[in-house]
């Protein structure tokens, strides 16, 4: 782990043979040819037109794969030697697609660019080393067309997915983050801030007693966060639906519905009773008027509705709450 993190036991790109560095350029394109695949098979079902971008994009690296084997065959040999660029140190390293999933249609594009580019200076950087003539000329001419394809994406973004095709790729990108995560966490937030208020302030007016009432909130959040989360994953796979992963509704319906519990709860962690009721009811109204903001930008429910709906039905638990308390 450690040679890994400093980079022991990789090459210097300087140290490396006209053969290596060919055989480098290979597994780079071969590499470079999958997560282009990969792309494309992550966006197909949603996106269809920007998943052809992604296999041209791969296409265009197979026929550069190609051309590097058939001029390493004619200088080298069949026996192409393995160095990939983990094995070279200061190279530049891409991200496979799973680590930068979910896959945006502008986080992909933005990422083949910056591959094309990489690409490209390590072509430039490639062609100063060989003393071949054809090879020198091959390298270089895949530098220029690797310069090219950093705008590759983008034209063949015009050719598969035009102005209004993008837009609604976009329109369905955010539908489906508001049905996984929005919708989700909203319910959540509300159930946790709202549901929670009756049994907190009941327990501090009832108790005066901020550690007890502390441990009444914590109790009440975490076990309303488990129980929607588990309600949330449970009750819908996403299949017909197409709300998307259960895992990630469950888990954004049970963190935002425990944070809006704990946000009342945690100032009963100050001893003076009244400095923390006071604390506790100024998060309260945080607390509402993000919900009734969350309600407007993501919803389009009227401000003033949400704020209405919200206020009304907080203040009418957190009464409740009160009045029982003082029983």
């Amino acid at each position: 782990m450690l040679s890994r993190v400093f980079s022991f036991n990789r090459r210097p790109f300087d140290s490396l043979s006209e053969q290596e560095i060919l055989a480098l350029a290979i597994s780079s394109e071969e590499d470079d040819g999958r997560i282009y695949r990969a792309y494309a098979d992550g966006l197909r079902e949603a996106f269809p037109q920007s998943a052809k971008v992604f296999d041209d994009m791969a296409d265009e690296e197979d026929r550069h794969r190609g051309a590097l084997i058939a001029a390493h065959q004619r200088r080298f040999g069949d026996t192409i030697p393995l160095i990939r660029r983990e094995h070279v140190s200061g190279y530049y390293e891409r991200k496979p697609d799973w680590l930068v999933r979910p896959l945006g249609i502008d986080k992909v594009r933005a990422a083949a660019e910056t591959m094309e580019e990489q690409a490209h200076l390590f072509y430039v950087e490639a062609a100063k080393r060989s003393t071949d003539a054809n090879t020198r000329k091959l390298l270089g001419d895949l530098a220029a067309a690797e310069q090219g394809h950093q705008a590759l994406a983008r034209d063949l973004g015009v050719a598969h997915t035009p102005a209004n095709v993008q837009e609604e790729e976009r329109e369905v990108e955010r539908r489906q983050f508001i049905l996984t995560f929005v919708q989700p966490g909203l319910a959540g937030l509300m159930d946790g801030s709202v549901s929670t208020l009756a049994p907190i302030f009941a327990a501090a007016f009832a108790t005066q007693d901020t550690w007890q009432t502390f441990l009444v909130g914590l109790s009440a959040s975490i076990g309303a966060g488990i129980s929607m989360g588990f309600t949330e994953a449970a009750h819908d796979d996403g299949k017909l639906s197409g709300r998307g992963s259960p895992l990630k509704r469950g888990l954004a319906s049970g963190i935002m519905t425990a944070l809006g519990g704990l946000g009342h709860a945690l100032p009963y962690l100050i001893p003076h009773f009244w400095t923390a009721t006071l604390v506790a009811m100024g998060v309260v109204f945080v607390e509402l008027w993000a919900i009734a903001f969350i309600q407007n930008r993501y919803m389009d429910t009227p401000f003033l509705r949400a704020a209405f709906q919200v206020v009304l039905g907080g203040s009418l638990v957190f009464a409740a709450g009160v009045i029982i308390g003082n029983a």
